[in-house]
């Protein structure tokens, strides 16, 4: 399948971080990439066969980890694709997958998935969206599983995977900053309800509503201590997701005057020995319709 040549300019971002060359913000992706993946067990754990998958594309790659990991451990899996409209992190992906020596199978490409997927019909046995929130309005939702649906093969699988919108945790002020950003996921769009599962809630009944098929969900609890590998990944990413974010916090929600402060008692209560967090996910996936089925659902005089 040919790839689609790149687009000369990048559109305007709605990802919650608008500088998109942020080495900071790459850095943290990476970590909390590995950190999803790994607490999931796997790249598709909850799927039954995925030897399945040939074709697949990863809508929203970012730095690529999803994607390469599931070539490394999915050999049957020939035909590769990450689409992300940031240069930055679409570069970064190519050389890491040159690097785990899966460029032969593992395609990146600049593109705007809010614009548009350029891609032929039926071209993937398996269409992905990790963590989407962070770049999808509430609104951007029925476009996007539309094209989701257009691309991928009849019987193939669409499927998505968020996560509340922050941790919850023993530390009064990473809850308080998460409250801070919950607020202003909510004002900006990217949530349904203001509340931390205002997008886990709604997977379901997005697959459902856009008529996909057979949709099931699988959550996953995961957790952090300190002292722990899973502990330090986590506390790498608040430190570098509280800075990240401070403009997206000023734009939607009232920052406090303590920001600074806050940060920092955030940072110590997070080192603790007695600190633990948890992080809710939840993958949600559904069928696409055969065309036939589709002709005869949407036919009242069948």
């Amino acid at each position: 399948m040919p790839i689609p040549p790149e687009p000369k300019r990048e559109h305007p971002s709605t990802y919650f971080v608008q500088d998109r060359s942020n080495q900071e913000e790459m850095k943290r992706l990476q970590i909390q990439d590995a950190m999803a993946t790994a607490g999931m067990g796997g790249p598709l754990a909850e799927q039954p066969d995925p030897t399945a998958f040939q074709r697949v594309l990863d809508v929203g790659c970012g730095t690529g980890g999803w994607l390469i990991e599931l070539a490394k451990t999915t050999p049957t899996s020939t035909e590769l694709v990450g689409v992300d409209a940031s240069r930055t992190f679409v570069e970064y992906a190519r050389a890491q997958a040159e690097a785990e020596q899966v460029s032969d199978r593992v395609k990146f490409q600049v593109m705007d998935s809010l614009r548009m997927l350029e891609f032929p019909n039926h071209s993937f046995d398996l269409v992905n969206l990790r963590l989407g929130m962070s770049w999808l309005r509430t609104w951007d939702w029925p476009k996007v599983l539309q094209e989701f649906g257009r691309i991928a093969r009849p019987d193939g699988v669409i499927r998505i995977t968020e996560a509340n919108a922050f941790p919850d945790g023993n530390s009064p002020a990473l809850m308080r900053i998460g409250d801070l950003g919950m607020t202003a996921f909510y004002q900006a769009g990217h949530l349904f309800t203001q509340t931390r599962d205002g997008m886990t809630s709604q997977l379901a009944r997005l697959l459902e509503q856009h008529g996909y098929q057979q949709v099931q969900t699988q959550a996953h609890v995961l957790e952090y201590r300190a002292g722990t590998p899973e502990g330090l990944n986590f506390t790498a990413n608040l430190q570098l997701v509280f800075r990240t974010i401070v403009p997206f916090l000023q734009k939607w929600a009232r920052l406090p005057d303590d920001y600074e402060e806050l940060y920092h008692q955030m940072l110590q209560e997070i080192q603790q020995p007695d600190f633990v967090a948890r992080q809710y996910l939840l993958t949600a996936w559904g069928m696409v319709s055969p065309p036939e089925l589709s002709t005869r659902k949407s036919d009242p005089l069948r």
